[in-house]
C-alpha cells in the first residue's frame, strides 16, 4: 500500500483537529482520549512541574529568539549576555491553571535551557543551572497566584547542564552530573558545599557523543541512589562518596541517555511494612549505539523497541528484557494513579538534538508492571501532534496525563519545516476515566486536601462509592510530583499503601485504614497526590503533606 493516502489523511486529520476550538475531544477508538486544552500558550514546553495548588509551571529557553507570549505590563527581560536577544518582551514561562484551563505569563532573568529542578519540601520549585547566564543559578517558584520567578546567582558550585535532580531524606536536592561535570552537589548549598567527584559518569562518557547525560536518578528504599547513565548503573551511598553496588550492562549494551534518549522510572513500591522492601527500575527505549552520529549525518536509525527492567534491591540482580510494540526515542514515562505505566511522545528514529527525530510515534502504550511478560503493554489511541524533541508529560490530579512541548529546532520554527515549533497543550485521559467506571469509582471525602501526615501511622480516608465494593481491590495510592524534562521526570515515586482494613459506614461511604510510610527513605517529606484505587480506577487526588 503506497504512503502517500496515509500522509494525506493523517494531514487532513490534523487540519480538522487545529481547526477545533479547546476542550474538544477526539472520538476514542482505542483506550484512552485526546483533548487539546491551548492551542498555544505562546511558549513550547520544555520543563514542565506541577505545584500544589494545580498549577504547573511550563518553561522553555530565554535564547530561542522571542516567544509568542509577550510579558505583561510593559516588562522586558535586559540580559546584555544573551545569545538571541539582549532585550526581550516576551515570556519563556508561563503558569498553566489546569482547573480554569488558562495561562499567565512568568519571568526568567536567565537562561533555563535544559535543566533540572524538583518541589522542595515546603512545596516550593526550585530549579538548577542552565546555559550560558544560567549555568550556575538557582530559581525558585512559590506557588501562589501573584507570585513570579527568583533568581539566585552563583547558587550552585559547578556549572550545570544537562543534570538531573532528586529529593533526599534531609529535604535538600542533590543534584548530579550535566555536560563536562562529573560530580555531584546538593542545594541548598552548606558551608562545606563543594562538588563531589563521580567517575562513574566520566566512565559513562562516549567521546563526542555523551549519550549519559540527564542520568536516571531514583532514591532507593535504603537510602542510597541509584545512578543509570548510558547502559548501566551504580547504587551510590552519596553521604560518604562511595559506589556500594554496580549494576550489569543492559544486555545489548545500547545507549539510553541523552542523546540516544530512553526513559526510566522507579515502579512502584510496595508492602511498605515489610522488613526487606524490593525496588525495582524500569528504563524502556532509546537508541542504537551510534545512531546519533549517523543522525547527525542525515541517516536516521530506526530506535529501540526495547525495555529493561531490574530488581535494584536483589543482592545479584539482573536485566530482564522486554519488546515494546512500538520503538520509541524520546518517550516519556509517567505512573498513574493505579500503578501502571504510560509511555508516551517520541520519534521511532533518530535522536535528541536540532532535527534528529523522525516517525514521531503518536500512540502512548500502557505498560502493566503486575502482569505476565508478554501481556504488559497494551496500546493506546494516538494523538494528531507529533511530540519529539523537547517534549513533555505530567500527571495531573484528576487522573489526566498533561502533555506539551515539541521543538526540535534552535529557535520558533512555526512553519516551512518537518515539525514545526508546538505551542500547545493537550491532555490525555486514559480508559480509568471512561464515564463507564463512574459507580465503581472513589470519590475521596476525608481527610480534606492539604491535610497533613506523619511518618509511619494509621491514616484513615474516607470515600464514596456508588456501586458495589471489592473490599479486596481498594487500595490507597501516593504520588510524587515530578520534575519533567528531556523524557525523564525526576523525583518521581508511586508508594502502594494498600488498606489495612476497610470499614462500611452505611449510604455508600467507607473507611479505608492505611499505614503511612515509614521514613523519608521511602518517602523523602513533602506534598504527595493521595489517591484511592478501587478495581484499578482511581479517585481524583488530594494533596497532602507528609512530614
Amino acid at each position: 500500500m503506497s504512503a502517500t493516502p496515509f500522509v494525506f489523511s493523517v494531514l487532513i486529520l490534523q487540519l480538522l483537529f487545529a481547526s477545533q476550538p479547546c476542550h474538544r475531544f477526539l472520538a476514542a477508538a482505542a483506550d484512552g482520549r485526546w483533548q487539546l486544552l491551548q492551542k498555544s500558550i505562546g511558549v513550547s514546553a520544555m520543563h514542565m512541574q506541577l505545584l500544589r495548588n494545580d498549577r504547573v509551571v511550563v518553561f522553555d529557553r530565554t535564547d530561542f529568539g522571542p516567544s509568542k507570549l509577550p510579558l505583561p505590563n510593559g516588562k522586558c527581560r535586559n540580559d546584555p549576555a544573551d545569545t538571541a536577544l539582549k532585550v526581550d518582551c516576551t515570556a519563556h514561562s508561563v503558569e498553566y491553571d489546569v482547573l480554569t484551563n488558562t495561562f499567565r505569563p512568568l519571568m526568567v532573568q536567565t537562561d533555563v535551557w535544559c535543566s533540572s529542578g524538583g518541589i522542595m519540601p515546603n512545596g516550593n520549585l526550585v530549579q538548577t543551572g542552565g546555559f550560558n547566564d544560567g549555568e550556575r543559578r538557582v530559581r525558585t517558584f512559590s506557588p501562589c497566584s501573584t507570585c513570579d520567578w527568583q533568581e539566585t546567582p552563583n547558587g550552585l558550585a559547578a556549572k550545570r547542564w544537562y543534570a538531573s535532580n532528586h529529593i533526599l531524606p534531609d529535604g535538600r536536592q542533590i543534584v548530579v552530573g550535566g555536560r563536562r561535570q562529573f560530580n555531584y552537589e546538593f542545594v541548598p548549598k552548606t558551608i562545606t558545599a563543594n562538588t563531589f567527584s563521580l567517575p562513574f559518569l566520566s566512565q559513562t562518557s562516549e567521546r563526542g557523543v555523551e549519550n549519559n547525560l540527564y542520568p536516571f536518578v531514583f532514591l532507593n528504599v535504603d537510602g542510597n541512589l541509584f545512578i543509570f547513565a548510558n547502559n548501566r548503573a551504580i547504587l551510590l551511598d552519596y553521604m560518604k562518596n562511595k559506589v556500594v553496588k554496580t549494576y550489569p550492562t543492559i544486555p545489548g549494551g545500547d545507549p539510553r541517555s541523552y542523546p540516544s534518549t530512553g526513559s526510566a522510572i522507579l515502579l512502584p513500591l510496595k508492602n511498605l511494612k515489610a522488613a526487606a522492601i524490593q525496588a525495582e527500575v524500569l528504563v524502556c527505549g532509546g537508541a542504537p549505539k551510534g545512531s546519533y552520529v549517523q543522525a547527525v549525518r542525515g541517516k536516521f536509525i530506526g530506535a529501540l523497541n526495547t525495555c529493561a527492567r531490574i530488581k535494584i534491591t536483589d543482592p545479584n540482580p539482573q536485566w530482564v528484557m522486554e519488546t515494546m510494540p512500538l520503538a520509541r526515542v524520546m518517550g516519556d514515562m509517567i505512573l498513574l494513579p493505579n500503578g501502571n505505566v504510560l509511555l508516551i511522545n517520541g520519534a521511532g528514529s533518530g535522536t535528541a538534538g536540532w532535527e534528529l527525530g523522525r516517525n514521531p510515534v503518536l500512540n502512548p502504550v500502557l505498560y502493566k508492571p503486575d502482569n505476565k511478560i508478554g501481556t504488559r503493554f497494551e496500546t493506546q489511541n494516538p494523538t494528531t501532534v507529533p511530540r519529539l524533541y523537547h517534549s513533555t508529560a505530567a500527571l495531573l490530579r484528576d487522573g489526566r496525563v498533561l502533555v506539551g512541548g515539541s521543538n526540535p529546532h534552535a529557535f520558533y520554527n512555526l512553519t516551512g519545516v518537518l515539525f514545526p515549533t508546538e505551542l500547545s497543550l493537550e491532555a490525555f485521559s486514559p480508559a480509568y476515566l471512561d464515564t463507564k467506571f463512574n459507580n465503581i469509582r472513589p470519590t475521596i471525602t476525608a481527610p480534606k486536601s492539604m491535610s497533613g501526615i506523619k511518618y509511619g501511622t494509621k491514616l484513615t480516608v474516607r470515600v464514596v462509592i456508588t456501586g458495589k465494593v471489592a473490599k479486596n481491590q481498594v487500595s490507597v495510592t501516593m504520588v510524587a510530583p515530578a520534575f519533567n524534562t528531556h523524557s525523564f521526570s525526576m523525583n518521581q515515586r508511586l508508594l502502594v499503601l494498600g488498606n489495612d482494613k476497610v470499614a462500611a459506614l452505611g449510604k455508600a461511604t467507607y473507611d479505608i485504614d492505611v499505614t503511612t510510610p515509614r521514613s523519608g527513605n521511602l518517602a523523602p517529606s513533602g506534598f504527595y497526590l493521595l489517591f484511592v484505587v478501587h478495581q484499578g480506577i482511581p479517585s481524583k487526588g488530594i494533596w497532602v503533606k507528609l512530614q
